[in-house]
C-alpha cells in the first residue's frame, strides 16, 4: 500500500504523520483519504478534480503535474508528499 504524507500547511484538513492507503492512483489515495477528512479532495483538487495549481506532489521523491499526476499508475509501494506549492516574489 502506497504511504501519504500531507505538508504542515495541510493539516487542518489531512491526517498528521504517514497515512497508509490502497489505491492504484493519486486520485485513489485522496478519494480514500478524503472520506475520513472530507475537506482535503477541495483543498487539493478544483472543481474540475484536478491538482491545484498551487498544490504540488511528489511520488517517489518526483514532482508530477496536472491530470497526469491524477492518473499515474502508482507502485504498490509508493511514497506519495502533497504539499502547498510557494509562489510569488
Amino acid at each position: 500500500m502506497a504511504r501519504v504524507t500531507f505538508t504542515d500547511r495541510l493539516r487542518h484538513v489531512a491526517p498528521t504523520g504517514t497515512v497508509v492507503v490502497r489505491g492504484a492512483r493519486l486520485l485513489d489515495l485522496i478519494d480514500a483519504i478524503g472520506a475520513d477528512y472530507p475537506n482535503l479532495p477541495a483543498y487539493v483538487l478544483d472543481e474540475h478534480r484536478r491538482v491545484r495549481k498551487h498544490v504540488a506532489v511528489f511520488v517517489d521523491g518526483a514532482l508530477v503535474r496536472g491530470q497526469a499526476a491524477l492518473d499515474l499508475e502508482l507502485a504498490p509501494d509508493a511514497d506519495v508528499y502533497v504539499m502547498q506549492a510557494l509562489s510569488g516574489g
